[in-house]
């Protein structure tokens, strides 16, 4: 894994304009910019709330040495399916809307993504997508541009950029508030978070396995959420700083690795912010991603339908256009080594592996569940 790119033009705004960068109400993206002189205002309630949740995650882990076999297993497995929760449910199909799913599958996403702990789906999916139409600007509510520690945490430390604010009130959430399940959660998503993602994971160690309560609250909970919360961070942090930009270099995302694994799939992100609306988020598609794994699974037995994927002709044109030289097969060393490779798109898109594939304007790939 190489350093990421770091000469990405971007826009520097000065003291004396300062001012002006915070009504963004009729800018462009590229307008936004990011102002490095902007004195953020530190919210201490949160600041000192994440230090004490730290806390006594470090104290869960260390009683790990201590707690039941079945009590460290269960806090896995509570992280692993709570980040499908977030992968699958609030990122790749209602941020991006990549897939679509039926109604049994939304209400395990949504109960899912409640014992993630990230606040409800509808602000997760509203900042997402404030992300990506504002990225790594001031706009954006987690910019890369003003360093690992604010992208990861630092921003939910302080108060938001009146940029942030401004342009969040922009963001197109009527699917959401179309959505049953989705405004249920918002309403009661205080009362929801208490039963699945405090009640319900710490109970179960102390009634099936007779753990004890001081166990079960500091492993189940504390460890398991700071686990979660922190394998999602490195999403906004990690994936767009170091690493390469094979399919656009004029991204600040990377392909990173190691977050691949992290994250269960995450990790490559120069093509998901190149392709968004790709449901493999990768191009490499189920053999690199356990999310991607599991969605197509999903799509085997009904649950998921209308797979979005980007078309090879289109990652091509895109990474030879823009890329940074990096690509495997269109890459410049690659091409050098190798000559020109035939390319071959991955097994998750190949006609019959689910359905039909049909051609949606030559803007992407949809899989007929």
């Amino acid at each position: 894994m190489t350093p990421g790119n770091t000469s990405i033009p971007q826009r520097v705004i000065s003291k004396g304009d300062k001012c002006s960068n915070y009504d963004t109400h009729l800018k462009l993206p590229s307008q936004i910019g990011t102002d490095y002189g902007f004195k953020r205002k530190i919210v201490w309630f949160n600041a000192l709330g994440f230090v004490a949740l730290h806390l006594a995650a470090l104290y869960g882990y260390y009683l790990c040495l201590h707690a039941r076999f079945f009590t460290v297993v269960w806090m896995l497995a509570l992280v692993l399916v709570s980040g499908l929760g977030v992968t699958i449910g609030a990122h790749r199909m209602y941020s991006h809307k990549a897939f679509k799913g039926a109604w049994p599958l939304r209400l395990a996403l949504i109960m899912l993504h409640t014992l993630a702990g990230q606040n409800c789906m509808y602000i997760w999916v509203r900042d997402h997508r404030q992300h990506h139409k504002y990225s790594d600007t001031d706009a954006d509510p987690h910019n890369a541009n003003r360093g690992f520690f604010f992208s990861h945490i630092g921003w939910l430390m302080c108060k938001k950029h009146p940029a942030v604010i401004s342009k969040g009130k922009t963001i197109d959430l009527s699917d959401l508030e179309a959505d049953s399940l989705v405004m249920f959660q918002k309403t009661f998503y205080k009362s929801l978070y208490a039963i699945f993602a405090m009640a319900l994971p710490i109970a179960a160690p102390i009634y099936f396995w007779n753990e004890t309560y001081l166990n079960s609250l500091f492993i189940s909970y504390f460890a398991r959420y700071i686990m979660v919360l922190h394998f999602t961070w490195l999403v906004n942090s990690a994936a767009h700083l170091y690493g390469t930009r094979p399919y656009d270099e004029t991204l600040k995302p990377v392909e990173c690795y190691l977050i691949k694994w992290i994250s269960a799939g995450e990790g490559w992100h120069n093509y998901h912010h190149a392709f968004p609306w790709d449901y493999r988020a990768a191009e490499f598609g189920s053999h690199y991603s356990l999310t991607t794994f599991v969605i197509n699974i999903l799509a085997a037995v009904g649950l998921a339908y209308d797979l979005k994927v980007a078309p090879y002709t289109m990652v091509q044109h895109r990474t030879l256009r823009a890329g940074d030289g990096t690509h495997h097969i269109f890459g410049k060393e690659a091409q050098i080594t190798h000559g020109d490779i035939p390319y071959t798109q991955t097994p998750d898109v190949d006609e019959g592996y689910f359905g039909d594939l049909k051609d949606n304007s030559n803007r992407s790939l949809t899989i007929k569940g």
